[in-house]
């Protein structure tokens, strides 16, 4: 916590936007430093993730889409028919909602992965716009906070612990 704590404000921005890909967020993160623990700062974090206007969430999901890694799940054992699936689904998810899917896959095991994302993705299909958009924003809330997490804990980023 020191070391994120202590970083320069560009350097701990530029960390927290690995984290959520909002600047807004990573901002009001870094201006309201220092924080006294990790608890603090993922208080701080969740409560910056509900106060992200359309236009945070809309940058932090296209942000999500510039991620360098396959589709959700794509990874995951699975058969060639499911991942094909999959594929499919997450076409009919981005072609219905404009953004990329993203769900908080903290805890679930490899073998369950690629039912767990096909599964989320189809019934999150039957949301409407407005229902999704808030769906998506929990979702990255989470996957920022596990990120967030991760970066205190390991030392990455620019000077994160």
């Amino acid at each position: 916590m020191h070391r994120f704590n202590e970083a320069d404000a560009g350097a701990a921005e530029e960390a927290l936007l690995a984290c959520c890909g909002s600047h807004r967020w990573a901002l009001r993160l870094t201006v309201h430093r220092p924080y006294p623990d990790i608890e603090s700062l993922l208080a701080a974090a969740s409560e910056a993730s509900y106060d992200l206007r359309p236009a945070d969430l809309a940058e932090a999901l296209a942000d999500e889409s510039w991620m360098p890694q396959p589709l959700l799940g794509m990874r995951a054992p699975g058969s060639q028919a499911a991942h094909t699936a999959l594929r499919a689904a997450h076409a009919a998810y981005e072609a219905r909602f404009g953004h990329v899917f993203v769900v908080c896959l903290e805890g679930i095991d490899p073998e369950e992965m690629l039912d767990a994302v096909l599964g989320s993705i189809r019934t999150r299909l039957a949301n409407d716009p407005d229902e999704e958009r808030l769906v998506a924003a929990d979702e990255l809330r989470r996957i920022a906070l596990t990120r967030l997490e991760h970066l205190v804990a390991t030392h990455s980023g620019a000077g994160a612990r």
